[in-house]
């Protein structure tokens, strides 16, 4: 859908599954090639065309908005916000959201990596008013903690079931949403829950193992949610 040029990043979360990694700092500061993921990010959005970022903040907040503060990616512009219950779902860090963002916008993971190029071809995906696109990666074999990674299971042109312990799986969540559902409206049906609290599975900072999810252009599905039992889902 032409035109997007809003992005909500969830930043908040403590990244408990990769303290050994981090020790105490926040998990968007984790660095990848002397870069810090969030950083990837925001770049990566940016040269898709995305203009203004809203970024959800919780653990130790105070020094991922220092850090942004002195990196001098003043060109961006970001609007913070707090969310203090950052040990809950990622719905919960959505919703914080919901008074700034009322066009279609772009929702990202502060630890999920990914080229501009793929950005750019899901904010180009036709939907309708209502909807949400969810990316999925379909290389299986080529992900190395496909335990910890959030499955989803393809019927035809829908998702009809999407979760880290379902049996029988297809695709990959890669924590990339396309969005025109009004905030104010979320967590009323089941799939959208689910949707929301996914987690995440470009968990370690390891960069070779990190690069083996982060590059998948061509081989991405759009995963349509509307509001019906399946999710409608098409190659782009």
């Amino acid at each position: 859908m032409a035109g997007i040029k809003q992005c909500l990043i969830l930043a908040a979360g403590n990244g408990r599954r990769i303290r050994g990694v981090s020790g105490n700092n926040p998990k968007p500061l984790v660095q990848v090639h002397d870069i810090p993921l969030l950083e990837h990010v925001l770049v990566s959005a940016q040269h898709a065309g995305i203009e203004s970022f809203v970024v959800v903040v919780g653990y130790r907040s105070d020094i991922v908005r220092r850090w942004f503060d002195e990196s001098g990616l003043d060109n961006l512009a970001v609007t913070w916000i707090e969310n203090i219950h950052y040990q809950r779902d990622n719905g919960v860090s959505v919703l914080k959201a919901k008074d700034l963002l009322h066009e279609p916008f772009l929702l990202l993971m502060s630890d999920h990596l990914f080229e501009p190029r793929t950005g750019k071809r899901l904010l180009h995906q036709s939907i309708s008013h209502d909807e949400v696109i969810l990316a999925v990666d379909r290389k299986i074999d080529t992900v190395f903690d496909l335990e910890d990674a959030t499955k989803v299971r393809l019927d035809g042109e829908h998702i009809v079931d999407i979760g880290k312990g379902i049996a029988s799986y297809d695709a990959l969540d890669t924590g990339m949403f396309l969005w025109t559902r009004n905030l104010r409206n979320l967590g009323i049906c089941k799939g959208e829950r689910k949707l929301l609290a996914l987690r995440r599975h470009a968990q370690t900072c390891a960069a070779a193992e990190i690069s083996s999810l982060r590059y998948r252009y061509g081989t991405l599905a759009g995963c349509r949610y509307t509001g019906n039992p399946g999710l409608r889902r098409r190659h782009f």
